[in-house]
């Protein structure tokens, strides 16, 4: 009889945990683009529940920046407080894509799941793409930090086209 006493309030506690519903609302393409005020071409798709946001990157700026400026493209939106209050707003959605274009080729691509950060790293990484937004084109060593810390922090891939060394 004992023994049955120990299992009744573990399969009360566990009935309970099952009928709690989880929320796993995901955002409509529209809602993700009214997260983002960006200038220029904004896009995005919703596949499941991951969001892709693809944004055009200026010629000019690859071609005067080079590599480098291929590579922090995306972080500079991926790091943003729109990312962070769109992870907010919609538990259900899983990670957030950011594709940078020039024309319709794939410069850079990289994808933050949302378990990656945590309140303190968010911080970071925002004060970080913050800073590239203001100070980026004076100080060259600022995109690299954010370009390491996106590396650190995220799934990426950059086509070999805008980022081989020259």
């Amino acid at each position: 009889m004992k023994r049955y006493m120990r299992v009744i309030p573990l399969a009360a506690v566990l009935m309970g945990v099952a009928c709690t519903e989880v929320d796993l609302t995901v955002p409509s393409a529209d809602e993700v683009e009214s997260y983002y005020t960006v200038t220029g071409n904004l896009e995005s798709r919703v596949t499941g529940n991951v969001a892709t946001i693809r944004i055009s990157q200026s010629a000019q700026q690859l071609r005067r920046g080079g590599s480098l400026w291929a590579k922090v493209g995306p972080y500079v939106y991926l790091f943003s407080d729109e990312t962070h209050q769109l992870f907010a707003a919609f538990p259900g959605l899983a990670a957030v894509r950011v594709v940078t274009t020039v024309g319709q080729a794939e410069v850079a691509t990289v994808l933050l799941t949302r378990d990656e950060l945590t309140d303190v790293t968010w911080r970071r990484a925002k004060n970080l793409a913050g800073r590239v937004r203001v100070e980026g084109t004076e100080r060259v060593t600022l995109l690299q930090d954010l370009v390491r810390w996106g590396e650190q922090h995220t799934e990426f891939e950059y086509n070999a086209r805008y980022t081989r060394s020259r």
